[in-house]
């Protein structure tokens, strides 16, 4: 069952990222959709921040395809799959190899859905209106903080 949280400033929706940041044991994967300027990489800063690493490293790794952050004890992994449009290029982004090794976060994972693993975090993104107010609808969330 999905949960619906809403933020309505930047700041509530990298306070989101932290909760959730520091709910996480290290190693599972979060499928983000939702268009452009929904929000995915403020998200983003606040989970790298609730898990223990510098939001100021995080940006979109859209040239990139992916970003890597190391924490004192966690990894994260920035996906961007905008540009993939192939099972050839979804292997060419190395991504079935980091798959149990950090946390996962994968901005359009619309474009992806097929190879995601099945015990993923899904959140999708909305926005109602013109303002920075957004709908998160979470799924798969673990019910406890990490230990």
């Amino acid at each position: 069952m999905a949960e619906e949280i809403i933020t309505n400033r930047v700041e509530e929706t990298e306070a989101l990222g932290r909760r959730i940041g520091a709910m996480l044991s290290g190693n599972e994967t979060i499928a983000l959709f939702g268009g452009l300027g929904m929000g995915k990489t403020a998200f983003v800063r606040g989970l790298a921040e609730g898990l223990g690493i510098d939001p100021l490293e995080i940006a979109s790794p859209t040239f990139a395809i992916v970003h890597e952050h190391e924490g004192d004890d966690k990894k994260l992994y920035h996906f961007d799959m905008y540009r993939v449009e192939s099972w050839d290029d979804l292997y060419s982004t190395g991504f079935f190899d980091y798959i149990g090794n950090g946390v996962i976060v994968t901005e359009w994972s619309e474009n992806i859905e097929g190879a995601l693993p099945d015990d993923r975090i899904n959140i999708e993104i909305s926005a109602p209106g013109h303002d920075d107010r957004r709908i998160f609808r979470i799924s798969g969330l673990p019910l406890e903080p990490a230990g």
